[in-house]
């Protein structure tokens, strides 16, 4: 069972895709995939660096992400040029993991952004993790101490809260208490592998 992960950012999608793994899913994360294809000493990395410049470096010759993040959001034209780089050396990683994954394991594909590359075909289920957009930005604004213009910025970057609702098989609503999560997370799951 091939299932794809998504939700806009700060909906919780990282605390679900846990939930997932408690249960006995295979989570294969293209966020953490995305940092490994980019390592020092990767072609992504040395592909980045020809397309956007040496200053997305750090001084250790790490991918320096808050930089590199200032370029492209709010960019389309750089965030696309970049997806372009990451996105294939992502799936082809996320194709071996999965390939060495146990025979009938629901193997959960974690990808952020999922409705927007258009991979909703790819998958036997799709989970779309959902708050409200207000949400999302008091969340930034809180847990990770952005502006709300900041914050705005990295909501519009991503597909609407409706584009993503339409390619979900299962709708999670991450609004109330974590009991309440982990509650809809089983049933989803018992869905999946029933």
């Amino acid at each position: 069972m091939r299932v794809g992960l998504t939700g806009g950012v700060a909906s919780g999608k990282s605390t679900v895709a846990a939930l997932l793994a408690e249960l006995g899913a295979v989570v294969i994360d293209a966020d953490k995939l995305a940092r490994e294809v980019v390592a020092p000493g990767t072609d992504g990395l040395r592909r980045v660096v020809e397309e956007f410049g040496a200053d997305v470096l750090a001084a250790d010759g790490s991918l320096d992400r808050p930089a590199l993040g200032a370029i492209v959001f709010g960019d389309e034209p750089a965030r696309r040029r970049l997806e372009a780089i990451i996105h294939p050396l992502v799936r082809a990683r996320a194709r071996e993991l999965e390939a060495a994954a146990p025979q009938g394991a629901v193997v959960v594909h974690d990808i952020p952004l999922l409705a927007e590359t258009g991979q909703a075909d790819r998958f036997d289920a799709v989970l779309v993790v959902d708050v409200p957009v207000r949400t999302q930005i008091d969340r930034m604004v809180e847990l990770r101490a952005m502006t709300p213009e900041e914050a705005e910025a990295r909501v519009a970057a991503q597909a609407t809260r409706d584009q993503r609702l339409s390619v979900a098989t299962y709708a999670i609503d991450n609004t109330g208490r974590l009991e309440d999560l982990r509650e809809r997370v089983t049933e989803v799951f018992e869905k999946l592998t029933g």
